[in-house]
């Protein structure tokens, strides 16, 4: 479980003049907020086109039945994905990285690095989008792991991305070439344990001077008592299309009715627009939006460029099948010419077929 906060400095103000975006994005302009930790969940995704788990209607959860699921979450439990992983690959399919860019959230969060602001991202989502920002991947902690990874989970060997990026692909499940158990992403199932890397750099929380927090129901554990892991007197911003993580608790959660501390400010709008506002105030918007903008080109001309490889590659693998099977064909014609020798027509039809075995056999092993 995420630590509680252990600061000595509990009785220091909030440097917060009022509850507004205005308010934080001074911080930080004045060098007041120099150090800054940001929490993610699936709502910074969904401008990408891809939904998230809960919103009504439109959420993943509320999108599954077609997997006849005997409960949505069923969908992402280890025991389930033992006894049938076929559900979870038809949906792999549907959310697996390579066809969805970062949006401008993702890309605020790799400029707060670039003006060495981000002390670290914690990320619930799985989908790398924070990766292909070009966000250094010691930056990000994914706290739920994520698809950049496989492996089996029978002997934990590591899987070849390739080979499960063409299994995903196909909505086909992936074995292990080892042990033939079954593959699975590097994603935190229901009933498993968080990632390692998650407590190891629980640390980060002890010196940061602002906690941003964006796109997240604050509703899974252990990620969201993070928000309670920052000093007393930090300040914290959420951005959300609605209020979570509120508490009446002066010791847990949101205190936006300022009762306890003043230091929670929540600006209720969706991921990007609350993220453009920010990028205005601190005077970034134009960098932000270069950076955004060159920067999914780039991964649309690199994403063009696989795919023609891979079709290349496939184009040249039948080919070369094809000009196997004509080699083969004119050399059994060409040896059935000169072993030609007296014998019944039986026997003769039977050295062919042989022959044409034999060659078929050698050519496949070059």
């Amino acid at each position: 479980m995420p630590k509680k906060s252990s600061s000595n400095k509990k009785n220091v103000p909030s440097p917060l003049k009022d509850q507004t975006l205005e308010s934080i994005a001074q911080l930080i302009k004045d060098k007041k907020a120099s150090k800054v930790i940001v929490l993610t969940g699936a709502g910074i995704s969904t401008k990408a086109g891809i939904p998230d788990f809960r919103t009504k209607g439109t959420g993943l959860y509320d999108n599954l039945q077609k997997f006849e699921l005997p409960y949505p979450e069923a969908i992402f439990d280890i025991e389930f994905f033992e006894e049938k992983p076929e559900p979870f690959y038809t949906l792999a399919q549907e959310i697996y990285p390579g066809k969805y860019y970062p949006t401008k959230t993702h890309y605020f969060i790799r400029l707060l690095h670039e003006k060495g602001l981000l002390v670290r991202n914690f990320t619930q989502n799985i989908d790398t989008l924070e990766r292909l920002t070009g966000l250094d991947e010691e930056m990000i902690v994914e706290a739920h792991g994520s698809f950049a990874t496989a492996s089996c989970i029978d002997c934990h060997k590591a899987a070849d991305n390739e080979d499960v990026r063409g299994c995903v692909k196909l909505a086909k499940v992936a074995r292990c070439q080892e042990c033939d158990g079954l593959i699975k992403p590097d994603i935190t199932f229901f009933g498993e344990g968080l990632p390692t890397r998650f407590f190891d750099r629980l640390d980060d929380f002890d010196d940061a001077e602002l906690l941003i927090v964006i796109g997240t129901s604050l509703k899974v554990q252990p990620f969201a008592s993070l928000i309670d892991s920052v000093a007393d007197h930090v300040p914290r911003l959420l951005i959300n299309k609605e209020l979570a993580g509120a508490s009446n608790s002066s010791k847990s959660g949101f205190d936006f009715k300022w009762k306890h501390k003043r230091r929670d400010v929540a600006h209720l709008d969706d991921c990007d627009s609350g993220i453009e506002k920010m990028a205005e105030l601190l005077g970034w918007k134009d960098e932000l939006h270069e950076m955004f903008v060159k920067g999914n080109e780039k991964l649309k001309a690199q994403w063009a460029v696989e795919e023609l490889l891979q079709e290349n590659q496939q184009e040249g693998k039948e080919e070369e099948e094809e000009k196997g099977d004509k080699e083969v064909d004119a050399l059994a014609e060409e040896l059935e010419k000169r072993l030609k020798v007296p014998s019944s027509s039986d026997q003769q039809e039977k050295e062919k077929d042989q022959t044409k075995e034999s060659l078929k056999k050698n050519h496949k092993m070059k």
